[in-house]
């Protein structure tokens, strides 16, 4: 440790000038001692210190090192009046350490700098949270410089807005609602500064404030605010959300689950299950192929499927069974009671809700379910829907095999009338020309001309042999003569008969085309015959094949338990429903806010 170098002690004589001096000046006798302390020169006003309360242990030992050094003499003030002009001055005082005029030229520097008040406070709380004790403001930024430390860096003011555990401040802190840039205090009469001093939070006495915290306290303040006010929206938004569904939601659900679990009327359902067969055609056909499958009786089962959900099928089982009858009863619950005297439709829609009725075309199985409020009527229900579908699918086909054979057994008659004209007037054609066979008399008449013509030409042969003799027989000649002339006649005779009308009006040669007409239109209405018959059994066939049956495979059988409603299911279904609802109509109405807002 250096210590400050003291200089001896000297005299000043005072000179002429000095006599000359105003009175309002005092000028340094000769006779008067370097040491009689002088007045102090006012310097800047200045800061207290902080209590000894809120300066750290190891700052008060620092202070009181410094404060146990003895005082030093005050320097010696001179007019430049009491100095001769040409002639050196004494001068008498203490001469500074190097350190000191360095801390003193940059404290001047520092202030120099044109600091705010606010900066001053805050490097005076970052020096003491570094275990510092600066004189003064400007002090503790030269010593905070001195170690290398920013006092005004954001991190280190960020650090200063945690208040003390213990409640007090440091030297420098500004207490709560205290001034933040106060005026710097005016000197006493004395010469010495009051400083401002801090206020303890706990204390009664509230000082004003003329203006607010500093920017990191009051932006805190405003986070903390903004945060909380985003807490309490969204606490206000998630309660309006909770009673939306509670009202639009939860509420409808507790209705329909307490209708379903005390107020519906328990349901009693019977299940049965039928198929419709065809039946087996041994004809080897392309229709064939299927008659095993249920691709034959598709169409069928859809027929019969749509006719058991219809109106008539409703109609005929109140009018057999009483069904308006079993739904109108008191007992039943409002909602699936029939009002006395309701219409057919109201029925039918009941009906609809009551009865179910399913097609498995990979199968060809039909499965039905009815549901009523007493189990020996479902299955009396289901009965008698089972056979109104036997029935109906036996008036499927019924008309087309009907039609099919009609027209087959009419064509037949109508084949054997014509067959039965034809012949018989063949028959009328043979005894009108008095021939049973013309065909037979004109081949017989056909070979008598032949042979005829054979022996003409061999009479005629001998009769030219003979004459070409020089001289010839006249007897032998003539008698060959004779036989050709006979054989002449006899064959014009045979063409006579071919050609001329010996039967009647007409020749043997037309009697003969009229027989082979009639017998071409006989053996045509015999291949007609033959076809109608060949109809006739084929459409029998084809109706046989045609018939449909109707096998039950699943008796209808009454159920001990009730199976509807099924409470928890339909419970959990409505919630479900509401939800859906509700978050189409939250959805809706988001983007018809956002699109009317845009």
């Amino acid at each position: 440790m250096t210590t400050k170098p003291k200089a001896r002690k000297f005299r000043v004589r005072r000179s002429a000038a000095a006599a000359s001096q105003p009175t309002g000046e005092r000028a340094v006798s000769p006779t008067e001692d370097s040491s009689t302390p002088q007045a102090p020169r006012p310097q800047a006003p200045r800061k207290a210190e902080a209590p000894a309360a809120a300066v750290p242990p190891a700052s008060r030992q620092k202070q009181a090192a410094r404060t146990s050094q003895p005082p030093q003499a005050p320097r010696p003030q001179f007019s430049r009046s009491q100095e001769a002009p040409g002639q050196p001055v004494a001068r008498a005082g203490e001469v500074s350490s190097a350190a000191q005029v360095s801390g003193e030229l940059d404290m001047d520097a520092i202030r120099r700098e044109g600091l705010t008040g606010r900066q001053l406070r805050m490097a005076r709380r970052v020096a003491q949270k570094h275990g510092l004790a600066p004189t003064s403001d400007f002090d503790a930024v030269r010593l905070l410089r001195a170690r290398g430390i920013d006092p005004f860096q954001r991190a280190n003011m960020l650090e200063l807005v945690v208040p003390d555990a213990a409640g007090a401040g440091g030297a420098g802190a500004v207490p709560p609602g205290g001034d933040a840039a106060a005026p710097p205090p005016a000197p006493r009469p004395d010469g010495k500064v009051q400083l401002p001093q801090t206020m303890p939070a706990s204390g009664k006495i509230q000082l004003p404030s003329t203006q607010t915290a500093s920017p990191a306290e009051r932006r805190a303040a405003e986070i903390l605010k903004i945060q909380q006010e985003l807490a309490a929206r969204r606490r206000k938004r998630l309660m309006l959300l909770l009673t939306r569904l509670a009202f639009f939601v939860m509420l409808p659900t507790l209705i329909a689950g307490y209708y379903f679990y005390v107020v519906a009327t328990p349901m009693y359902a019977t299940k049965s299950e039928f198929l419709i067969l065809k039946a087996e055609n041994s004809a080897s056909s392309m229709g064939s192929l299927f008659s095993g499958t249920q691709f034959a009786t598709n169409q069928d089962a859809i027929a019969v499927q749509s006719y058991l959900l219809s109106k008539d099928a409703m109609l005929r089982l109140d009018g057999d069974e009483g069904f308006k009858a079993h739904y109108e009863q008191e007992w039943i619950d409002p909602i699936q009671r029939l009002d006395p005297g309701a219409s057919n439709e109201e029925a039918y829609k009941l009906y609809k809700r009551n009865i179910e009725i399913g097609y498995d075309p990979t199968e060809g199985v039909l499965k039905m379910e009815i549901m009523a409020a007493d189990p020996e009527t479902a299955a009396q229900f289901s009965r008698a829907l089972i056979g109104y579908a036997e029935d109906r699918v036996d008036n499927l086909s019924l008309r087309k095999r009907s039609n099919a054979v009609t027209d087959a057994e009419e064509g037949l008659a109508e084949a054997e009338e014509a067959r039965s004209a034809a012949q018989e007037k063949l028959v009328r054609m043979q005894q009108e020309g008095a021939v049973i066979d013309p065909e037979g008399r004109i081949a017989a008449l056909r070979s008598q001309i032949n042979n005829i013509e054979i022996q003409l030409q061999e009479k005629k042969l001998a009769l030219q042999a003979q004459l070409d003799n020089a001289r010839p027989n006249s007897a032998r000649v003539q008698g060959a003569e004779g036989e050709v002339r006979r054989l002449e006649n006899l064959l014009a005779e045979l063409n006579a008969d071919m050609t001329t009308a010996t039967t009647g009006e007409n020749s043997l040669a037309e009697i003969a085309v009229q027989v082979q007409l009639a017998e071409a239109d006989l053996a045509t209405r015999d291949l007609m015959l033959q076809s109608a018959l060949e109809r006739l059994e084929q459409a029998r066939r084809d109706a046989d094949s045609q018939a449909r049956y109707l096998t039950t495979s699943v008796v209808p059988v009454a159920s001990e338990d009730p199976s509807y409603p099924r409470k928890f299911e339909n419970t959990i279904l409505a919630f479900l429903i509401f939800s859906g609802i509700y978050l189409m109509i939250s959805l809706t109405a988001s983007i018809l806010r956002e699109q009317v807002s845009s």
